[in-house]
C-alpha cells in the first residue's frame, strides 16, 4: 500500500467506505505534483499526462492512478476543464468535484478523514450536494452522474441541488461534450434498474440528449424483460427509447438500432438480429 503524508484516497473509494458497499476503483491524490512524486518514490510510472498532472505506476503488480491537487476553470462550459494550477492545497482541489459526497479524502498514512465540505454529513442524510451554484452550466454530465449515485445508493438531491438541476434543464447549453455524456449514460443505465429510467424521464434528465427529445410514457418493466433476456449492451435497450442523433454510437449500437427501426417496420428477425434490438421493439411495440 503506498503510504505518505500528503497522499490520500479521494472520491469513491473514501464515499464507498463510509457507506460500507464494495467499491469499483481507488483513486489517489497527492498534494502537491503527483508526477514529480512517483519519481522521487522511484515508482515505475507508466503513463504520465503533464497537462493535468496525472500519472500511472505500476504499484503492487497492479496498475494505480496518481492525481496532483489542482485548480480547473471552465472557459468552454460543458466542455473539459483548463488546468490552472497544479499542486493546489487539498481543501481548493476537492471544490472542482461533482458532489460533496465525492470530495471526501482519507490519508494513507493513518486513515484520517479529511472533509472541506460536509460530505460525511451527506451520506449521512442520504443528500446530494453539488459544491457551487455553477455545477450543472460548467458540466451537466454531473445531472447523469446524481441520478446514478441516486439509483446507486437510494439518495436524494437536496433542495438546492435539485433547484439548481431544474434550473439547467429549461436552459440547457446543447454545445457540451456528449463524449462524456454518453460515459455517464452507458454507467447509469447499465446498472439496469427501471428507477433509472422513470427519473430520468419525470425529472426531464432526457431533454440532455437533444433540443428535440421528447418525453415519452414506458408501460413495460425494462429491468424485469432485461433479467429475463439477459443482453450484452443492456444501457442501449433503455436510451434507444430516445433521440441519439447527439451521440457518438459504434458501429455495433448502430446495428442495433437500426434493426429495431426494421422490426418496427414489419421485418422479421433472423440469427443475426441482436437480442436488444427484439427487446426495443417490444418495449416499442
Amino acid at each position: 500500500m503506498l503510504q505518505e503524508s500528503n497522499l490520500y484516497y479521494v472520491g469513491g473509494v473514501v464515499r464507498d467506505g463510509i457507506l460500507g458497499v464494495p467499491s469499483f476503483d481507488t483513486d489517489y491524490c497527492y498534494q502537491g505534483n503527483a508526477i514529480e512524486f512517483a519519481k522521487n518514490q522511484g515508482l515505475d510510472i507508466i503513463k504520465e499526462n503533464p497537462a493535468f498532472g496525472t500519472v500511472r505506476v505500476l504499484y503492487g503488480g497492479k496498475e494505480i492512478d496518481i492525481a496532483s491537487t489542482r485548480c480547473e476553470t471552465y472557459p468552454r462550459k460543458g466542455h473539459l476543464p483548463q488546468v490552472e494550477r497544479i499542486g493546489c492545497p487539498l481543501a481548493e482541489d476537492v471544490k472542482r468535484r461533482d458532489f460533496t459526497i465525492n470530495a471526501i479524502a482519507k490519508r494513507t498514512t493513518d486513515g484520517e478523514i479529511i472533509d472541506f465540505t460536509g460530505g460525511v454529513k451527506d451520506i449521512e442524510a442520504k443528500k446530494l450536494r453539488v459544491l457551487h451554484d455553477k455545477s450543472f452550466i460548467e458540466d451537466p454530465t454531473r445531472i447523469v452522474r446524481g441520478l446514478k449515485f441516486a439509483v446507486r445508493f437510494g439518495f436524494e438531491l437536496d433542495e438546492k441541488t435539485k433547484e439548481l438541476q431544474e434550473e439547467y434543464l429549461c436552459n440547457i447549453n446543447y454545445d457540451m461534450s456528449y463524449h462524456r455524456l454518453k460515459k455517464e449514460l452507458v454507467e447509469t443505465f447499465s446498472l439496469n434498474r427501471q428507477e433509472a429510467l422513470d427519473r430520468f424521464i419525470t425529472q426531464g434528465i432526457y431533454k440532455l440528449l437533444s433540443p428535440d427529445s421528447e418525453g415519452i410514457e414506458i408501460n413495460a418493466n425494462i429491468e424485469s424483460l432485461i433479467k429475463e433476456n439477459p443482453v450484452n449492451t443492456v444501457w442501449i435497450v433503455y436510451m434507444g427509447l430516445f433521440n441519439l442523433e447527439n451521440l457518438e454510437l459504434t458501429r455495433a449500437e448502430k446495428k442495433i438500432l437500426d434493426w429495431a427501426e426494421r422490426l418496427k417496420r414489419g421485418d422479421k428477425p433472423n440469427n443475426n438480429t441482436p437480442k436488444e434490438s427484439i427487446l426495443l421493439n417490444k418495449i416499442l411495440g
